[in-house]
């Protein structure tokens, strides 16, 4: 079955848990999924079934969007409810200073990813040895923060959303918000809403020549030579300029991509929905 989705994971399982329980419901062997959900976040998962993984790096996936709860003066090394180690009393803060500390993250901003996430270093998980009580040596990113806006607060819990770009932490982010307030801080609550285009509709199947993030081309030759996966002419694209298109071919698409040397396939014959 060749399928791709978007499903909900719940909070309190891994990815890969989620993607268990969806190879059993839909009796499928070959999956995987785009965009891995910390154990703790909840929220929307690009889910493909047999070869459709392989779309996934052409998908219009970002800018992402999450809604979280920060609580002010809970201190937990994973940034989260899970760990957590001390809370201190901190006084009320206006909804002024809030959005003032909001609005100034927002543009590029370089931090560290948290030590309890999904990020790999060497082929594993950092909470995976952060949990085994491995050094981890996490390295500093640049993100984009597109919009950064306070959604309510009630002492000591503000709830914000965060539209980023991919790779970003909204952990690291709600734990700088903390500290431009004056204490520490950690999440009691974190749902990705969507990642671009893609939100969760009961899991039905989405269309692909709408999802993806790569212009449209015309191939001006014959249908059959590009589903014999014959040789291919920069002539004959309407389009000649170097890049990667997608090729419209009726019930499936075809991604090749134009290079200084001549035309490559990247996927022939993908099915289309």
């Amino acid at each position: 079955m060749n399928r791709l989705f978007v499903a909900y994971k719940p909070a309190r399982i891994s990815s890969n848990q989620l993607l268990g329980r969806l190879k059993r419901r839909y009796g499928v062997k070959k999956a995987g999924y785009s965009g891995t959900l910390d154990p703790f976040a909840k929220g929307v998962l690009i889910v493909a079934f047999g070869n459709h993984g392989r779309l996934f790096r052409f998908l219009n996936k970002t800018p992402k969007r999450y809604r979280a709860t920060l609580w002010l003066g809970a201190y937990s090394p994973t940034l989260d409810i899970e760990k957590i180690e001390t809370i201190d009393h901190v006084a009320p803060v206006s909804e002024e200073e809030i959005c003032n500390a909001c609005t100034s993250l927002i543009g590029e901003l370089t931090y560290l990813p948290p030590k309890y996430s999904a990020k790999k270093i060497d082929g594993r998980r950092a909470y995976e040895l952060a949990r085994e009580g491995k050094e981890v040596d996490m390295r500093a990113i640049t993100s984009t923060i597109y919009d950064l806006s306070l959604i309510h607060y009630c002492h000591p819990f503000i709830t914000f959303e965060a539209t980023v770009s991919e790779g970003s932490y909204i952990r690291s982010i709600g734990e700088i918000i903390a500290h431009r307030l004056g204490c520490n801080g950690s999440l009691s609550a974190l749902e990705r809403l969507n990642e671009g285009q893609f939100v969760f509709e009961n899991e039905k199947a989405l269309d692909i020549k709408t999802s993806l993030s790569i212009p449209k081309n015309r191939y001006n030759g014959t249908l059959q030579t590009i589903l014999l996966g014959q040789p291919l002419q920069r002539d004959d694209f309407d389009l000649r300029e170097d890049g990667i298109y997608w090729i419209d071919n009726g019930d499936t698409l075809s991604i090749i991509e134009i290079h200084p040397e001549g035309v490559s396939y990247l996927l022939n014959k993908v099915e289309a929905c």
